[in-house]
């Protein structure tokens, strides 16, 4: 009978890296893919999926993402307030108009594992309008 000898230490905090991401001509669903990775921490050599050790990632350049096919038209968040008929609905095109950020929060944040490590993933995306960030001197 094989056993597992691996162990780790929650106590163990992990060596967070800076990522920046130009986002300029790029398709949504794939930079969120991108993104979604590097918080999560996949990449590393010792990831464990119960360990939060993810990085801190810049996103630049937001508004000018891009979706394929109709879905600047077609595409449809819904959110309900908490009241009887309190759905509320809002198209991509004017959600990415109105704040181009909560598209790609809300991209990524659907592609996190469904647990209590997700809140804690997605406070460390930073995501910015132009090329300019307060966290220039911090990437490699």
């Amino acid at each position: 009978m094989a056993t597992n000898n691996k162990k780790t230490n929650k106590k163990i905090t992990p060596e967070r890296q800076w990522h920046l991401v130009d986002a300029e001509g790029k398709i949504l669903g794939r930079l969120a893919t991108e993104v979604a990775l590097l918080l999560r921490g996949k990449g590393k050599v010792d990831f464990a999926p119960h360990i939060d050790g993810g990085d801190f990632v810049v996103v630049v350049n937001i508004d000018k993402i891009k979706v394929s096919g109709n879905k600047e038209e077609k595409k449809i968040y819904y959110h309900h307030t908490g009241y009887p008929g309190g759905i509320k609905e809002i198209s991509y095109g004017k959600l990415f108009e109105k704040n181009p950020s909560a598209v790609l929060r809300k991209a990524v944040w659907g592609m996190l594992p469904k647990n209590k490590l997700r809140a804690h993933m997605i406070k460390r995306l930073k995501s910015f309008k132009g090329k300019e960030n307060p966290y220039e001197g911090r990437f490699k």
